[in-house]
């Protein structure tokens, strides 16, 4: 990496660590790919790993396990674009490829990613319910929207940072609410470590929305948006200040990315143990609601789980609402060549800001639509699993292309488990449109 007068310059997250020794070092180095791993876990992510568990049992824990480095290498290339090049990954889309498909790819994620935070707008109102049940939903959607809305357009882009980095905390409450269950140990390790598939519509759509949900598009175009906004931060505002990156700078972003993908597996993980455990072995198969997922539990796990999958579900709900909408915005910008980003002042990008306030807008209308929540949730995993195949490829192709990359070029193993990802979302969705036809 080359600052502007040409003399070696340190990537972000080298420049954070400064002085620090141990473990606090090792939190400085965790940063875009510790929240973005914790905004998988989203009430979506919530909501189709609660509907797995609780229609097929411990069936698809292996899951959790196989996707995590599939995880890691898509992320990490989409890390090293935004490192190497200084852009998002749509800004070179737009460069690179055709107009028709970067606003075609940014179009769609505009869609689902809004979908998704209005159905999350509803989740932090449901489960603020739970635990305050004279508060009536509807009341809160609104109150939610904007306060979410107000931090991303006003808030400071550390701030913003710090405020996803803690609220990943929260989800250590699915952690804790699997030990109030008590699952068969020994039917959840041969779940876990036997891969099981069956070849029906049903369960071919919970595979490619479990897929969706945990490696989802918006997750690659926040990873590289924010690579970029960290340099930015550094005050590296010309993109000739922000092209290149060290060494040790993608060793730390690998860092960040493992732990932030193994941190978003675990937590997958014992939701889909926990549901399974209670709502799969008591015969309750139907979740309308994230907060009928929580309810659900009460008899057979006490009033204490439900109140941690709540607090859990309002934190996730914070922490991914704010990026589903920078994440859309920072794609159409970058598509189109407008300014953006969560470091510039409102007046300086109007464009980016407000196709967040919109996407924010129109979410909290959907809950005023009576669609159930969990199936648009649900869904909407799907959709992002059909969506997935292609800018994967895409994600692949700019990776391997030393012209674009220069020394940061995907090496074997990185190609090996990125197109392998690639092939296994593609059959998937595949798999799923054949099923549809029996």
């Amino acid at each position: 990496m080359q600052h502007g007068d040409g003399a070696p310059a340190r990537g972000s997250r080298e420049t954070a660590l400064g002085a620090d020794r141990g473990f606090f070092r090792f939190l400085r180095i965790l940063g875009p790919g510790l929240t973005v791993g914790a905004s998988d876990d989203d009430p979506s992510g919530i909501g189709t790993y609660a509907v797995a568990g609780a229609t097929f049992g411990f069936a698809t824990l292996w899951t959790a396990l196989v996707t995590v480095p599939m995880m890691i290498a898509v992320q990490y290339v989409a890390a090293k674009i935004g490192l190497a090049t200084g852009e998002g990954l749509a800004a070179n889309l737009r460069r690179h490829y055709p107009s028709w498909l970067t606003l075609a790819v940014a179009g769609a994620l505009l869609i689902g990613n809004t979908i998704n935070a209005g159905a999350d707008i509803g989740a932090i109102g449901a489960s603020i319910n739970l635990l305050a049940p004279k508060v009536p939903i509807a009341a809160l959607i609104i109150p939610v929207g904007l306060l979410l809305l107000v931090l991303q357009i006003w808030g400071s882009y550390r701030l913003i940072a710090s405020i996803f980095k803690w609220l990943t905390l929260s989800l250590f409450a699915y952690v804790a609410a699997s030990f109030f269950v008590h699952p068969n140990w020994a039917q959840v390790l041969h779940d876990t470590f036997v891969p099981h598939v069956e070849f029906n519509a049903g369960y071919l759509a919970m595979l490619v929305g479990l897929l969706g949900t945990t490696i989802s598009p918006y997750m690659l175009f926040w990873q590289a948006s924010q690579e970029v906004e960290e340099d930015i931060a550094l005050d590296r505002t010309h993109l000739y200040q922000r092209r290149g990156t060290t060494r040790r700078e993608k060793r730390y972003a690998l860092v960040d990315i493992g732990v932030g993908m193994l941190f978003s597996n675990v937590v997958a993980y014992f939701i889909i143990l926990t549901t399974g455990a209670t709502l799969f072995v008591s015969g309750n198969r139907h979740i309308g609601t994230a907060g009928e997922a929580a309810q659900a539990l009460v008899p057979m796990a006490g009033r204490g789980a439900e109140w941690l999958l709540a607090a859990g579900m309002i934190g996730a709900g914070a922490l991914a609402v704010p990026i589903l909408t920078a994440s859309s915005a920072s794609a159409l910008a970058g598509a189109l060549g407008w300014k953006g980003g969560l470091g510039k002042l409102p007046g300086r990008a109007v464009q980016f800001y407000g196709i967040i306030a919109v996407s924010t807008f129109v979410g909290m209308e959907i809950n005023f639509l009576g669609i159930n929540p969990v199936d648009a949730l649900f869904w909407t995993a799907v959709i992002n699993g059909f969506l997935a195949p292609p800018v994967l490829v895409v994600l692949m192709l700019i990776g391997s292309n030393r012209k674009i990359m220069k020394d940061s070029v995907n090496g074997p193993m990185v190609n090996i488990l990125g197109w392998g990802t690639t092939a296994v979302m593609t059959l998937a969705a595949i798999a799923l449109v054949i099923s549809w036809g029996h």
